[in-house]
C-alpha cells in the first residue's frame, strides 16, 4: 500500500511537469510560428478567422515535435527535486529498490511513446490537412492589403498588380498584367489572348473585389492582333483566382494509412505510374523518412528514461553527483538530436533505415542490463 502511493506520486509528479514543460515549449513556438502565419493575412488576403484556425491546426505539430524533449525534462527534473527533498533517500531506506523506479520510468516511457504514436500518426497528420483544405476553401477575403502604391504585386499566379496612389479603399492610377486565364471573363466568348493588359484611372476594393473605372482592357490574341476593348466601369472578381499559397497537400499532411500503402505498393513495385499522389515513386525517400519519424523516432523515449536512471547510481562525492547529472542529461539530450538528424537519412538507404529502427531496441538492453549491475553493485 506504502510502496504504491510512492509510485503514484512519483507518476503524478513527473506527468505533471511533463505536461507543463510540453504545453510551455508549445506554446513559445507556436507563438513565433503564428507571426509567420501573419502572412496569410498580410501577403494572400486570407481573414483573420481563417488565420487563427489555421494557427491553431498547425499547433499539434509543434506539441509532437517537443514530446521527447518535454519527457526528457520532466524526468531530470523530477529526479532532482525528489533528491532535492530527499524523498529519494527516503524511498531507498524504506527498501523500495533502485530498479523499481527505473522500471516505473520506462513504464511511464511507453505511455509517453503512445501518446507520441497517436499525435504523430493520426491527431497531427489529420489537423495539417484539415488546416490545408481550409486554406483551398477559404477564398481571398480581400485584397486591401495587397495592393500597395508604387509597388509591384504577384500576390495571384500569372496576375501582376502596380497601383499609383491608395486612400483608404480607393486606388488611382492601375495597371494589371495577365499572362493566365485570370481576365478572360472581362473578354468576349471568342477572345483567345495570350496576355491581356488592363489600364484604369481609378478603383474602389470592396472586399475581394475591385471596381474599376475609365479604362480599358488591351488584350494580344494567338493570332497576333491586338484587341483593344474601352470601358467607363467593370468589376474585376477574386474569387476563383489562384494566390501563391501552397495548396497541394504535403507529405507530412497525408495519413499515415495511406503512407504505409505507399510502402507496400513500392517494395511489392506494384506503383505503375512515376508518381502516384502522395507517394513519389522516384523520391520514396521522404515516405520512407515521414513513416520513420512518426513509427520508429518514439522509440528512442524509452531509451532516454533508461540513459536518464543512471543518475539514481549512489555517489557520496557531491561534484561527482552534480557532473553525472550533466552529463547522463547531455548523453539522453545528445541521443535525442541524433534520433531527429539521422531520421532524415534512413529513407536514403536500406542500411540508413535498419541502423535507424534498430539502435533502440539494441541499446535498450545493453544499458539496462549495465545498470542493473550497477544498483546490485550498490548493494555488496
Amino acid at each position: 500500500m506504502f510502496k504504491n502511493k510512492i509510485y503514484n506520486y512519483i507518476t503524478l509528479e513527473l506527468i505533471k511537469s511533463f505536461v507543463l514543460i510540453l504545453f510551455s515549449l508549445s506554446l513559445i513556438a507556436w507563438t513565433v510560428r503564428a507571426v509567420n502565419f501573419l502572412d496569410l493575412i498580410v501577403d494572400s488576403g486570407y481573414s483573420t478567422s481563417t488565420y487563427f484556425i489555421y494557427s491553431l491546426l498547425n499547433l499539434t505539430n509543434i506539441l509532437t515535435k517537443f514530446i521527447p524533449l518535454s519527457f526528457l525534462l520532466a524526468l531530470l527534473l523530477t529526479i532532482v527535486k525528489l533528491e532535492r527533498q530527499n524523498e529519494l533517500l527516503v524511498l531507498w531506506t524504506s527498501g523500495i529498490a533502485k530498479f523499481k523506479v527505473t522500471n516505473l520510468f520506462f513504464f511511464i516511457s511507453l505511455i509517453v511513446l503512445l501518446f507520441y504514436i497517436i499525435f504523430a500518426t493520426i491527431i497531427t497528420p489529420s489537423a495539417l490537412y484539415k488546416s490545408r483544405s481550409l486554406i483551398k476553401q477559404s477564398g481571398v477575403d480581400t485584397v486591401t492589403n495587397l495592393l500597395k502604391p508604387n509597388t509591384f504585386s504577384d500576390a495571384f499566379k500569372g496576375l501582376t498588380f502596380y497601383i499609383g496612389e491608395k486612400e483608404n479603399n480607393i486606388v488611382k492610377n492601375i495597371f494589371i498584367r495577365d499572362d493566365s486565364s485570370n481576365l478572360n471573363n472581362l473578354l468576349p466568348e471568342k477572345s483567345s489572348a495570350k496576355n491581356k493588359t488592363v489600364i484604369a484611372e481609378r478603383g474602389i476594393i470592396n472586399k475581394n473585389k475591385i471596381i474599376l473605372e475609365n479604362g480599358f482592357i488591351q488584350s494580344f490574341e494567338k493570332d497576333n492582333t491586338v484587341r483593344t476593348i474601352q470601358f467607363n466601369k467593370t468589376l474585376l472578381n477574386f474569387d476563383n483566382m489562384d494566390n501563391r499559397v501552397i495548396k497541394d497537400v504535403k507529405i507530412q499532411e497525408t495519413s499515415t494509412l495511406k503512407i504505409l500503402n505507399c510502402l507496400k505498393n513500392y517494395y511489392l513495385d506494384t506503383l505503375s505510374d512515376e508518381y502516384v499522389k502522395n507517394c513519389p515513386k522516384d523520391n520514396i525517400e521522404i515516405v520512407i523518412e515521414t513513416f520513420s519519424r512518426r513509427i520508429l523516432m518514439p522509440l528512442y523515449i524509452p531509451l532516454v528514461s533508461i540513459l536518464i536512471s543512471f543518475i539514481l547510481i549512489y555517489t557520496k562525492n557531491k561534484k561527482r553527483k552534480i557532473l553525472n547529472r550533466y552529463t547522463f542529461f547531455l548523453l539522453s539530450f545528445i541521443l535525442l538530436i541524433l534520433s531527429e538528424l539521422l531520421v532524415r537519412y534512413s529513407g536514403i538507404s536500406k542500411i540508413g533505415f535498419y541502423i535507424y529502427s534498430l539502435t533502440p531496441f539494441l541499446l535498450m538492453p545493453l544499458l539496462y542490463f549495465f545498470l542493473m549491475n550497477k544498483f546490485k553493485k550498490e548493494l555488496t
